[in-house]
């Protein structure tokens, strides 16, 4: 009997901290969910039809803009946009570079790809910028990559 709960225990342990990669359990989209900021990324997200891709392997590493980041856009562009997926799709992918990239790999006037196929600038003079909003919280790790929180929404080029 003993001998059976040891063994039970063991491979739950072993089952566990498999789930738990890199001692992260929760990946981009869930980590968001639970953050409760987000909720209009996360609706912007399932409404582009994104949540697979970002709950995929990546990794990946997400600008994420909060809530008060959507509200401060201009009257009926989020709804514009949750109108029109693929508008919607191509500024949601400029937020994200494929790739882990932690606060500590960024410098002053670098230029980073993003999944939309257009580069955004980080800026790291008095604080850490993304194109024009400012990075907020850095370096939320999930099991697929990283969030940083932004105060703006960024818009790729046109």
């Amino acid at each position: 009997m003993l001998r059976r709960t040891f063994m039970a225990l063991a491979a739950s342990t072993t089952l566990a901290t498999t789930a738990i990669a890199g001692g992260h359990s929760k990946d981009i989209v869930d980590t968001a969910v639970d953050a409760g900021t987000f909720t209009t990324l996360v609706a912007a997200v399932q409404a582009a039809g994104l949540v697979e891709t970002l709950k995929g392997d990546g990794p990946f590493t997400v600008f994420a803009p909060t809530d008060d980041a959507f509200a401060a856009l201009p009257e009926g562009t989020v709804e514009g946009l949750l109108a029109d997926p693929e508008a919607l799709a191509a500024v949601l992918t400029y937020h994200v570079v494929a790739g882990k990239v932690m606060s500590t790999d960024l410098s002053d006037g670098m230029m980073a790809a993003t999944v939309n196929g257009a580069e955004i600038t980080i800026g790291t003079e008095g604080g850490v910028t993304v194109n024009d909003a400012n990075v907020v919280t850095a370096d939320i790790e999930a099991s697929n990559g990283v969030i940083h929180v932004i105060d703006a929404v960024i818009l790729p080029p046109m």
